[in-house]
């Protein structure tokens, strides 16, 4: 795709990637129900400036259409130091158009670059399009903790996909 990069996200980025997740909030993809502000996001972006647990956006055309992290899984806890978990965002406008598969497919090769063993993405079980697109890689449900969420009076419950690296 012509005019597409990724790229480690900078401080600048900030308010962009917060504006794709309150859109994420927004349509109930994901279990934080409030929007944040660019000072709630603060820390988390502190936390991906680590060498191993980075942020990537992606840009179209100079225009930040989305992101992916790296997190620890249960840091602190050596013996899943192989295992991380990788979770993406686009913007509504560019979505269903390959972005993702994109940012998916740079975050699993900076994992195994990184020396990961395990990818773990952990999301909603009513998230239909990032379980087609986790499928799409390879992960499988390793993992589901049902009916432990509630968003707008609905009960939701949360999956956890995993991928052998």
């Amino acid at each position: 795709m012509p005019n597409i990069i990724i790229r480690k996200a900078t401080i600048e980025d900030l308010p962009k990637l917060t504006a794709i997740y309150n859109q994420a909030i927004q349509a109930r993809q994901t279990a934080d129900t409030l929007p944040l502000t660019v000072t709630d996001r603060q820390a988390w972006f502190d936390s991906h400036q680590a060498l191993n647990y980075p942020l990537f956006v992606v840009e179209k055309a100079g225009v930040v259409c989305g992101y992916s992290t790296l997190s620890k899984y249960r840091g602190g806890r050596h013996a899943l130091r192989y295992a991380v978990e990788v979770s993406y965002y686009l913007d509504n406008t560019y979505q269903r158009q390959g972005l993702g598969t994109m940012l998916l497919k740079h975050a699993l090769e900076t994992m195994e670059t990184l020396g990961f063993k395990y990818a773990l993405a952990i999301l909603l079980d009513t998230n239909a399009s990032s379980i087609g697109l986790l499928k799409k890689f390879g992960f499988a449900k390793w993992g589901h903790m049902p009916d432990i969420g509630e968003i707008d009076g609905r009960v939701c419950g949360h999956l956890y996909y995993g991928k052998h690296l």
